[in-house]
C-alpha cells in the first residue's frame, strides 16, 4: 500500500495537494502525519524523505518527494483514473498551470501562508501578492470559460491541476480575497468536495502551532476554533 507522509493539515499546503488527489480518486493509502512543530520532527521526516521535507510518497523501495512529482507518479500507477485531461491540448494546458502553481506565486505563498484556522482579511496584500492573485484568477477564469460544459473543475473533470490549486482556495478564504463569477463558483465547488472538507475539519481540530505560518497572530481578528 502507498504511504503518504504529510505535515500539519492546518499549514502544509504541499501536503494537501497529493493527499486530495488520492482521496478524490479513492486510492488506498496509509497516512503518516508528522507535526512540523513537535520536538525532533526533522529526524522523523528524514526517515522517509531524502530532501528532508514533506510530502513524500513511499511505495515499497520507491520514494517520491515534491508534491507535483508525487501526483505524476500516482497518475502513472493508475492510468485508468485519467488524472490529467484526456485531450492532448487540455493536458498540455493543465500541466502548464499545475507547474506554474508548483514553481511560482512565491509572494502569495510567502505573505499568505496556508492557515486554515486563521481569518486575516486584507493581510499580506503587497503589490506582488496582488499580481499573483490576478494571475490565479486569470487561470481559473480562462480554464472555466473553455471547459465549463465538461464539468465543474478547471478542465471539466477533477485533475491534478485542481489538486495543485487547492491550497490557494484555502488562502483566499483565510485572507478574505473577494472573488466573483466563474472563479467564485470554482472555489465553492472545491470547498464542497468531501475530501476537501475532511482535510479542513481535521485542520481545525489540530492544536499544533507552526510559528513561521502565524505571521499575523498579533493582528488576529478572528480565529476559528
Amino acid at each position: 500500500m502507498l504511504k503518504l507522509i504529510i505535515g500539519n493539515k492546518n499549514y502544509s499546503s504541499w501536503s494537501l495537494q497529493p493527499w486530495l488527489l488520492v482521496k478524490y480518486f479513492q486510492i488506498p493509502f496509509e497516512e503518516v502525519l508528522i507535526p512540523l512543530s513537535e520536538g525532533s520532527y526533522q529526524s522523523e521526516i528524514d526517515k522517509y524523505s531524502p530532501a528532508g521535507k514533506v510530502p513524500v510518497l513511499v511505495n515499497g523501495a520507491i520514494k517520491v518527494w515534491e508534491s507535483l512529482a508525487i501526483c505524476e507518479y500516482i497518475a502513472e500507477l493508475y492510468p485508468e483514473k485519467n488524472m490529467w485531461p484526456r485531450q492532448i491540448e487540455r493536458r498540455a494546458w493543465a500541466r502548464a498551470v499545475a507547474q506554474e502553481m508548483h514553481s511560482g506565486f512565491v509572494p502569495l505563498r510567502t505573505h499568505m501562508p496556508m492557515n486554515i484556522r486563521g481569518w486575516y482579511p486584507g493581510k499580506g496584500r503587497t503589490a506582488e501578492v496582488g499580481f499573483d492573485i490576478v494571475r490565479v484568477l486569470q487561470i481559473w477564469e480562462g480554464c472555466r470559460r473553455q471547459c465549463k460544459n465538461d464539468g465543474p473543475f478547471l478542465f471539466g473533470p477533477f485533475t491534478i491541476a485542481d489538486a495543485m490549486f487547492a491550497p490557494v482556495v484555502t488562502r483566499f478564504k483565510t485572507y478574505g480575497v473577494k472573488i466573483i463569477n466563474a472563479s467564485a463558483e470554482y472555489a465553492q465547488t472545491m470547498r464542497e468536495l468531501p475530501a476537501f472538507q475532511e482535510w479542513e475539519a481535521a485542520s481545525v481540530k489540530e492544536r499544533w502551532v507552526v510559528q513561521e505560518s502565524e505571521i499575523y497572530k498579533n493582528d488576529v481578528v478572528k480565529l476559528l476554533r
